[in-house]
């Protein structure tokens, strides 16, 4: 058999193979074919446990030096002990509104709040003898994210001015045995995040160390505080100077 003859026999063949095979698939009268679907990224599983919140019936509040009650919706859940230069920030599924700031000496620890959420929470350094901090409520009266102080000749990134003799919360290497000329230092990292989120006239109430505590203390004994730690300071304790 020639080879023209063996081409067209071959040609016959896959045409009644393919006739007999759309004759055996089931019919779909005005069905077409499916367009390629992507495949879809797998769902990101839901953060657990970043935050605690609290029932919108049964808000605790805070007072204010002023005499106000501010609102708290949740706090952040702090499961690890924090040390020096430790900071938690979490500001996800939280909305807009009005900030403040909670500044514990006797704890060395500073909160953010924003529309009474916390969003931020961080170990600070503050002045001693001779140079202590200040306490009460103070407003922001300037921002500098590239402050430089003349009195001291040294950087104070992030700077949020409280005072007008200058005692400001701004980024410093916040480490044990450590302290401010009446400042409050926070980690670096930390002040950049809240000199994003804070402006001019937002409240900064700062309260003064405790009768209890003595200066003889290490400052280990006043940070390391869970979760649980920092809700029994924010809920049951005043914020009125004492």
């Amino acid at each position: 058999m020639s080879v023209y003859f063996r081409s067209l026999m071959l040609v016959a063949m896959a045409g009644l193979a393919a006739a007999l095979l759309r004759w055996a698939l089931p019919q779909c009268p005005g069905c077409k074919a499916a367009p390629p679907v992507a495949m879809a990224a797998p769902p990101r599983e839901p953060a657990h446990g970043i935050r605690i919140w609290y029932p919108a019936n049964n808000y605790p509040h805070l007072s204010l030096p002023d005499g106000r009650q501010d609102v708290v919706r949740s706090v952040l859940n702090i499961t690890k002990p924090m040390s020096f230069g430790d900071f938690v920030w979490n500001a996800d599924r939280i909305p807009a509104g009005p900030v403040w700031v909670r500044i514990d000496l006797s704890r060395q620890l500073l909160s953010v709040f924003r529309g009474g959420h916390e969003i931020g929470s961080a170990v600070i350094l503050y002045g001693t003898d001779g140079k202590a901090t200040p306490f009460g409520t103070f407003t922001i009266l300037e921002k500098d994210a590239d402050h430089y102080s003349r009195s001291y000749d040294a950087p104070m990134p992030y700077m949020l001015r409280l005072t007008q003799d200058g005692v400001a919360i701004h980024g410093s290497a916040v480490r044990q045995g450590w302290a401010t000329h009446g400042c409050i230092g926070v980690p670096l990292d930390f002040a950049r995040l809240l000199f994003g989120v804070a402006d001019k006239g937002d409240s900064v109430v700062i309260l003064p160390i405790q009768p209890g505590i003595q200066k003889s203390e290490t400052p280990s004994h006043r940070v390391g505080l869970n979760s649980n730690d920092l809700l029994a300071a924010l809920l049951t304790s005043s914020l009125h100077p004492i």
